[in-house]
């Protein structure tokens, strides 16, 4: 989806304000998520979060999308292509949530950036200079630091298939910086809402145990938060550039960590602390970087 022209005139700092509620709301679904742990399968609970998520999105739509253009994408290999990387790091990221503490899941989270300029130069031709490698360089970095003192299997597997996750949002970043500016927003909404819905439908059968009501209540929170988020992430594009929210983005870790917290009782260590500092370091570097240069910064996905 693109940004209104009128958004770079207008006064950023509304949208400032609404890119951090944003997070707020993506912290909450995601700490909903977290607390079904245990619980119910991941699988299930990524499957009816997103659904949720998607009908909080039909509902609260911009009136300008006619979602009868969703079913005619002008770029219907990459349109399929970014539901499918965007459904697999969502459920990916489900999966981390509910294993590793929270603070330190949404640490990694925040690589995208850098796995999203490596991947520009292969898909989008771009000429990433030095300033940008050091920056993705640091990034790697700061994971090492925080995944390398508690390296072992029961905590290594988790971190793996957080960034794995994170790969995939990375991907998602490059192919919506590639389409946005000609393909329609319905559709691009209308083809992830599709995969998440198919891929966390296929695997139901395998993975089933009915909700009782507390989880049943706990997933509707959490889809509709996550929503919501959605929702408000989109209105901050409308009203300040990409290039300025972009660093702001990662005050979201200050949710993560208060609800990590207050909810779970879940301490970071100082390592978690360092390695997020540097991952924030980078993602900034790279943000102005990418500011600088005219390049539309997609916001990560939550769900």
């Amino acid at each position: 989806m693109t940004t209104p022209a009128s958004a770079h005139a207008a006064p950023p700092y509304r949208g400032i304000a609404i890119g951090f509620l944003a997070y707020f709301l993506f912290s909450c679904g995601d700490a909903g998520m977290k607390a079904l742990g245990g619980r119910l399968p991941v699988y299930e609970i990524g499957f009816f979060c997103m659904l949720v998520s998607a009908m909080v999105l039909l509902v609260l739509r911009p009136r300008d999308e006619r979602w009868r253009d969703a079913w005619r994408p002008r770029h219907p290999k990459l349109v399929l292509l970014r539901g499918l990387a965007g459904a697999a790091s969502g459920i990916l990221a489900v999966f981390a949530f509910t294993t590793l503490p929270f603070a330190e899941a949404y640490a990694l989270i925040f690589l995208s950036p850098s796995i999203a300029t490596i991947l520009s130069i292969f898909v989008l031709d771009e000429q990433v200079r030095w300033r940008r490698w050091f920056a993705v360089a640091l990034g790697f970095a700061g994971v090492l630091v925080i995944i390398g003192p508690k390296l072992s299997f029961a905590h290594g597997v988790p971190a793996l298939i957080m960034l794995v996750s994170t790969l995939c949002a990375g991907l998602v970043i490059v192919i919506i910086r590639k389409i946005s500016a000609t393909e329609n927003g319905s559709a691009i909404a209308f083809y992830f809402m599709l995969s998440c819905t198919v891929m966390g439908a296929m695997t139901l059968p395998f993975a089933w145990k009915s909700p009782d009501g507390w989880s049943l209540a706990l997933l509707i929170a959490s889809g509709v938060f996550g929503g919501l988020g959605q929702v408000c992430n989109t209105f901050s594009y409308a009203r300040a550039q990409p290039s300025m929210l972009g660093p702001f983005d990662y005050l979201g870790l200050i949710w993560a960590t208060a609800l990590g917290v207050l909810l779970f009782d879940e301490w970071p260590d100082a390592t978690v602390w360092a390695g997020a500092a540097v991952i924030v370091a980078s993602g900034v570097v790279i943000a102005i970087r990418e500011g600088r240069h005219g390049l539309q910064k997609p916001r990560i996905p939550s769900v």
